[in-house]
């Protein structure tokens, strides 16, 4: 049997659908890590997978946040399967129940610690010999602590407190346990690329929680115990589980499964081990065959982990009831969003009838935000209802005249406001040119109605004041006054604000003057190679700032080919 487990850091990414990568695994039990799911975004090609079965855990404050899925090949169903660690969230047979002591937290607690969708319990069968036993995989995504939120810190540590009591519970059960998942916490200075202040290393929380809950032991030491120890000896002796990959690999260096992408920390390998596959200290020596790390698997900002179990696991006839496709939404006892919002004719097709929905899944999806029904109709060709009180009278039936009002297009230039407005289907002449073509006797130009009026139109650096220029808003036959010769007009008009003489007319100058962004990018001082500008993000007193780094990947300061030390702030003054 193998299993994986990897953060996958948004599984909607998959847009063609999770299948292709679960089979690229090639693993029995697959566990996903921060799929930024809620249940009303999961959609089939994602829950229902050909070939597995597949168990999620959502998140029930925040959208596109945390949760956790497991996917089981149909060959290793499980006999059981819950979501949280509390048993808070679970209303339904085959649970796995072993729930431990209650009383350490308070219910307000135990609620808060399952709302964010950070653990699936899966529990499966195996013959070993000639007897049935069982083990638990337990699939997490523990919290990262926030440094500028201590609540979090606090949170993490008692999710923490909550994992060993319910695994340390199913173990007492007589269930072999299995943990996998992000536990964000590196465990020893050889998981981490870069440990700061080596003497409080293990003063860190997060590793003083594991120092306790796993045993330190590898597989070679394994083999150097006493004859005589039982199972219960060991047990007792130490933590009750084994960091699967440290057992296999205890001295292997800059085996990380977590970088930061930003950074480009992936390309000079600076990053930390994070992810884990925990077993319980029995099953770890008599099933544990191989576990190692995938770091040339792309697609996410951590790797996946792999393990490899001599036994083999047997199938549930039946599913558990948690299975995503016994979901109303994925079992077809729930007709969807889509039904409600188009009208379906059951009547065959006349030649105006709207086009039919798509069955596929995929399709249906882009049409998440359809409009109502009256306003796909209008959209199709039909008029939209008149207004209230701009209509006919109720009780009454009147022929509405068709009209195709249409907008003016998109004026292109400031001249176009001076120009008179041609009937449609008419050519756009110039003002002389309609005047004359208008009248055949046409009178002097000074008798002539005046449209537009331009009063001291002043024009500076190619900029037209519009704080002089008005319009007359009286019709041709009660205006006054001398018309200014139109063709001088527009030329002058044309040359101020469309077309400026030279390849740097005056405006271009003027907006340069104002207008201007950072200042190159200085080379940083080791490489010599141009640097490139960040902005800050985090908040305090520098948000929104921007400076100038060395565009090389992060990475330890001994590496040549990491970025250097280089730092320069931008002056936005220059």
């Amino acid at each position: 049997m193998k299993i994986v487990t990897w953060n996958i850091n948004g599984i909607r990414a998959y847009k063609g659908g999770i299948k292709k990568a679960l089979q690229s695994l090639d693993a029995d039990i697959i566990c996903l890590q921060e799929t930024k799911v809620t249940r009303d975004l999961l959609d089939e090609r994602t829950a229902v997978v050909e070939g597995y079965n597949s168990y999620f855990s959502f998140s029930r404050g925040r959208s596109g946040y945390s949760g956790v899925a497991t996917y089981c090949k149909d060959s290793v169903a499980p006999f059981a399967a819950e979501e949280g660690l509390t048993g808070l969230l679970t209303n339904h047979e085959g649970a796995v129940g072993c729930y431990g002591d209650p009383m350490e937290f308070c219910d307000d607690e135990l609620q808060l610690l399952d709302n964010e969708g950070r653990a699936v319990i899966t529990q499966h069968q195996y013959m070993c010999k000639n007897q049935i036993q069982k083990v638990t995989v337990v699939n997490v995504y523990c919290p990262r602590a926030d440094p500028e939120k201590p609540e979090r810190k606090q949170f993490k540590l008692q999710f923490y407190k909550l994992l060993q009591s319910r695994a340390e519970a199913i173990l007492k059960a007589g269930s072999h346990v299995i943990i996998l998942g992000d536990v964000n916490t590196s465990h020893r200075t050889i998981d981490h690329c870069d440990p700061s202040d080596l003497d409080n290393f293990d003063e860190h929380p997060g590793r003083k929680w594991l120092n306790v809950f796993l045993r330190a032991e590898s597989k070679s030491e394994s083999g150097r115990e006493n004859e005589g120890s039982s199972t219960d000896d060991v047990l007792n002796n130490g933590g009750k589980f084994i960091d699967t990959f440290r057992y296999f690999h205890p001295e292997r260096t800059h085996a990380f499964t977590c970088w930061n992408t930003l950074t480009g920390a992936r390309q000079t390998n600076y990053g930390t081990r994070i992810d884990y596959i925990f077993a319980d200290v029995q099953l770890a020596k008599e099933q544990f065959t191989a576990a190692d790390i995938l770091p040339e698997v792309e697609g996410s900002d951590h790797c996946p982990v792999w393990a490899k179990l001599c036994c083999t696991l047997l199938a549930s006839p039946k599913l558990p009831a948690l299975c995503t496709r016994y979901l109303p939404e994925f079992a077809g006892k729930q007709q969807k969003l889509s039904h409600f919002l188009v009208k379906v004719d059951p009547k065959p097709m006349r030649t105006e009838s709207r086009d039919s929905l798509p069955s596929s899944q995929e399709a249906g999806e882009k049409r998440e935000n359809l409009k109502p029904l009256g306003a796909a109709e209008s959209s199709l060709g039909k008029k939209r209802p008149l207004a209230p009180g701009s209509g006919t009278p109720k009780g009454k039936k009147s022929n509405v005249t068709k009209t195709s009002a249409k907008l003016p297009p998109p004026q292109g230039s400031l001249l176009a406001f001076f120009k008179p407005k041609a009937s449609s289907g008419a050519p756009i002449l110039k003002a002389s040119e309609a005047s004359s073509a208008a009248d055949p006797n046409p009178l002097p130009r000074s008798q002539k109605s005046q449209m537009v009026q331009l009063n001291h139109t002043k024009v500076v650096n190619g900029v037209c004041d519009s704080s002089t220029m008005h319009t007359s808003s009286r019709p041709l036959e009660e205006s006054t006054g001398e018309t200014p010769r139109e063709t001088k007009a527009e030329q002058r008009i044309a040359e101020s604000t469309v077309a400026p003489k030279g390849p740097k007319g005056a405006s271009l100058g003027f907006w340069k003057s104002v207008l201007h962004g950072p200042p190159p990018a200085p080379p940083c001082k080791v490489h010599r190679e141009t640097s490139v500008l960040r902005t800050v993000k985090k908040e305090g007193p520098n948000l929104g700032r921007q400076f100038f780094v060395c565009a090389r990947p992060q990475g330890h300061a001994s590496n040549p080919e990491a970025r250097c030390n280089f730092f320069a702030w931008v002056d936005m003054g220059k």
